[in-house]
Order: structure tokens, then C-alpha cells, then sequence
């Protein structure tokens, strides 16, 4: 039974996480501990184990969603390099830092960065207009369905601000793409769709390094996160397809609200 829920678990967290980018385990990581205080059958799930499940996990959701985007050609590998470059050393950073931190403290954490997240989103700039403009960064264009987009990332600023995301990518699980998206669109003028695309390119080396850590650490149970990883490599592969057929608002509001109902959800249970 566990294997089937596992199963599941991984299909339709990656199905989310890949639509809008964010790798699955803001999803994955709170359902998980979330069975660990309700089923018996999840009481193995510490949060470094669920953790350590959900980096490796997403190296495969990464991985198919990676695959899809590259047929589409919506992948700003130059960006994404950058982003790699920042998020790997953050990612083992904060795997290492993960071990410290007990079930309580690491949910009120977890529900308060979620909460950050739903807040964000609720930023908005003006056709596409980067709040942060560099002159001197790399010059980018794309093209989405017949329309040309023009933004430019500072290569600094892309290092820093993908090592702390990586950084809270390893700690908490989440992929780093629920912090990495709203910044590419509203920091550095991304299309939603590129930043999508981006994102899932970036999540699946940087879980490799963060998952590395992890497993070195003795945080990753092979005989649960192998039931995880097939339904999360067809939920990215779906995923990516779902999010080439539709508008952005509708998905933004159903994210915004699981967001709020995670956040809510875990910062109650690290308080009480």
C-alpha cells in the first residue's frame, strides 16, 4: 500500500511542480510529513529522510520535464548555467545544514518560507519589466509562439541570489524552483515560460548535488524513494506537456492557493 501512495505521491507532485516549475518537493515534502503524523505506515518519514527522498526524486522529475522542454526549445541553457553555478554549492550548503534542525523547527521554517513564496507571487511589473536592470549583464532573447522577448541577467546578482535558493533547496527539499521562478520573472524580466523551463533545467543538477550530500549523510532510504521515482519522472514528462497548453493565470491561482494552504498547514503544526 505504501508503494502504491508512494507512487501516486511522486505522479502528481511532479505533475505540479513541473507545470510551474518548482520540481515537486514543495508538494512532496509537507504530504509526506504530513502521512508521517497520521499513518503509521510513513512513520519512518523524519524530515531529513523525506528530504534526502524528495532531491532524489527530483532529479528524475528534472530530468523528464529537462527532456520535454528541449523539444520545445524553451530552455535558456546560458542562464540556466549561471543559476547551476550558484545553486550547487548552495544546495550542499544547506543539505549540510539540514541534519540540525528537529521535526518542529523544521516545519514552522518550511511553512514560513512557503509563506514568502505565496507572497511573492503577488508581486507584478509592468510588460514583462525587470525590477532589477543591468546594463552590463547578459543580453537575452526568446521567442514564444511568434512573439520576441528581450531581458538581461546580471551575472552576479544570478550567482548570489541562485546560492542562497540553492541553499534552501538542499535544507528544505523544495527544488529551489518555487524561489527561482518568481525572481527570473519579476527580478530579471524572464517569460513565464522560459522561467518555467529554465527552472526544471537548473533543479535537476542541482538535486544532484544536493542528493548527493544527502546520501552521504545516510538521509535517503533506497527502498522508499525508489517507489517515489517512477510516478515523479512520468509527472514531469506530463507536466511539462500540460504547461505548453496553458495560460498562466489559471495554474498561478491553484499554486497560490496550495502554497497558502501548505504554509498555514505547516507553520500550525511547528507551533503546536
Amino acid at each position: 500500500m505504501v508503494i502504491i501512495v508512494s507512487f501516486i505521491i511522486g505522479l502528481i507532485t511532479a505533475i505540479a511542480g513541473s507545470i510551474a516549475g518548482l520540481g515537486g518537493g514543495v508538494i512532496l515534502v509537507p504530504v509526506v510529513l504530513f502521512l508521517h503524523e497520521v499513518w503509521d505506515a510513513f512513520a519512518w518519514a523524519t524530515p531529513q529522510k523525506v528530504v534526502g527522498i524528495s532531491l532524489v526524486v527530483m532529479i528524475f522529475t528534472g530530468l523528464s520535464s529537462m527532456l520535454s522542454y528541449m523539444k520545445s526549445k524553451r530552455i535558456d541553457f546560458k542562464s540556466g548555467s549561471i543559476f547551476i553555478g550558484g545553486s550547487i554549492p548552495g544546495g550542499i550548503f544547506g543539505s549540510y545544514l539540514n541534519q540540525f534542525f528537529s521535526t518542529d523547527h523544521f516545519s514552522l521554517f518550511f511553512g514560513i518560507v512557503m509563506l514568502l513564496v505565496f507572497s511573492v507571487f503577488f508581486i507584478r511589473t509592468k510588460d514583462n519589466r525587470a525590477l532589477l536592470k543591468s546594463e552590463n549583464g547578459l543580453a537575452r532573447t526568446a521567442e514564444i509562439d511568434g512573439k520576441m522577448f528581450h531581458y538581461r541577467i546580471s551575472i552576479v546578482t544570478g550567482l548570489l541570489l541562485s546560492f542562497v535558493v540553492g541553499m534552501l533547496s538542499g535544507l528544505f527539499g523544495i527544488g529551489g524552483g518555487s524561489l527561482m521562478v518568481p525572481a527570473m520573472i519579476l527580478l530579471f524580466g524572464f517569460p513565464a515560460h522560459i522561467a518555467t523551463a529554465t527552472s526544471m533545467f537548473m533543479i535537476f543538477f542541482a538535486s544532484i548535488s544536493s542528493s548527493a550530500t544527502h546520501i552521504l549523510l545516510g538521509h535517503v532510504d533506497w527502498i522508499y524513494t525508489l517507489a517515489f521515482i517512477p510516478g515523479a519522472y512520468i509527472g514531469g514528462t506530463l507536466g511539462a506537456k500540460i504547461n505548453q497548453k496553458l495560460k498562466g493565470n489559471a495554474v498561478e491561482w491553484v499554486l497560490r492557493g496550495l502554497l497558502l494552504l501548505i504554509a498555514i498547514r505547516m507553520i500550525w503544526q511547528g507551533i503546536v
